[in-house]
C-alpha cells in the first residue's frame, strides 16, 4: 500500500514538471519582413534545440564583451557654456566644428558635395531651420501604395514614370544656409556624397540644430 503511494506521488510530480514544460512552448525567432504595398510584417519561425542553443550562447557572450558604440570622434561639450554660437565646416577634414563666442565646444564628422555637386565656400548664416525637412529636388519615385518604383532622382532630369508620385528624401533638423543647402542629417560614407548640402550623424544633427538660432554665422573653408 506504501509503495502504490509512493509511485502515485511520482507520477504526480512527474505530470506536474511536464506541464511546466509544455506551458513553456516552443521558441520563435521573430523577422521583420518587407509587406506589400509598403511596410512589414512579422514572421515567427520555431527554432530547432540546436539553434536556441547557440543563439543563447551568441547571446551570453555578446553581454559579456559588452555592445562598444562606434565611435566617429564627435563630440559635445557645451552644455552650461554661454556665448554667441557659431559653426565652422572645414571641407578638407570633413568636420564641422561647433563654437559659442569663438571656443570650440562641439565637433561632428561631415559628409559635404560630390566634386559634381561641390559645397562652396563662404561665409553664411543659419536662415532656416525645419525639423522634420523633406527635399523638394531629390528622392524617389513611389506608386500609389509607396513602393518606390525609381530610386534617388533629381526631379529636374529625371522623368517621372506614369502614375508614380515624387516622395523627397528626409532631411531632418535641416538648417538652411544658402539656397538649397543646408546641414542635415543623413548618411556619412566618410567622404563628399552629397548633392551640396553638409550631412551630420543624427546625434549631432539634433544638437547643431537645438543649439543652433536664425542668424547663427557659419563659415565654410575649404
Amino acid at each position: 500500500m506504501h509503495t502504490l503511494h509512493r509511485l502515485s506521488f511520482s507520477l504526480l510530480i512527474l505530470t506536474v514538471m511536464l506541464q511546466v514544460v509544455s506551458c513553456a512552448g516552443p521558441t520563435y525567432r521573430e523577422i521583420r519582413r518587407p509587406a506589400p504595398g509598403g511596410g512589414f510584417y512579422v514572421q515567427r519561425i520555431r527554432l530547432e534545440p540546436q539553434e536556441e542553443a547557440r543563439l543563447k550562447k551568441q547571446k551570453k557572450d555578446k553581454k559579456k564583451k559588452g555592445d562598444a558604440p562606434v565611435d566617429d570622434g564627435s563630440y559635445w561639450r557645451g552644455d552650461g557654456v554661454v556665448g554667441k554660437p557659431s559653426m565652422k565646416i572645414s571641407l578638407s577634414e570633413q568636420k564641422v566644428y561647433f563654437m559659442k563666442d569663438g571656443v570650440v565646444v562641439g565637433m561632428s564628422p561631415i559628409s559635404s558635395g560630390r566634386e559634381s555637386h561641390a559645397t562652396r565656400p563662404g561665409k553664411f548664416s543659419v536662415i532656416q531651420k525645419d525639423l522634420d525637412h523633406k527635399s523638394n529636388l531629390y528622392g524617389d519615385y513611389v506608386d500609389a501604395t509607396g513602393v518606390i518604383v525609381k530610386k534617388e532622382v533629381d526631379i529636374r532630369k529625371d522623368a517621372r514614370p506614369k502614375g508614380a508620385k515624387f516622395d523627397g528624401a528626409n532631411m531632418r533638423y535641416f538648417m538652411r544656409i544658402t539656397g538649397a543647402i543646408g546641414m542635415h542629417e543623413g548618411y556619412l560614407p566618410g567622404y563628399p556624397a552629397s548633392h551640396g548640402c553638409i550631412r551630420l550623424p543624427t546625434k549631432m544633427a539634433e544638437i547643431f540644430f537645438r543649439e543652433s538660432s536664425l542668424g547663427t554665422p557659419v563659415q565654410i573653408v575649404p
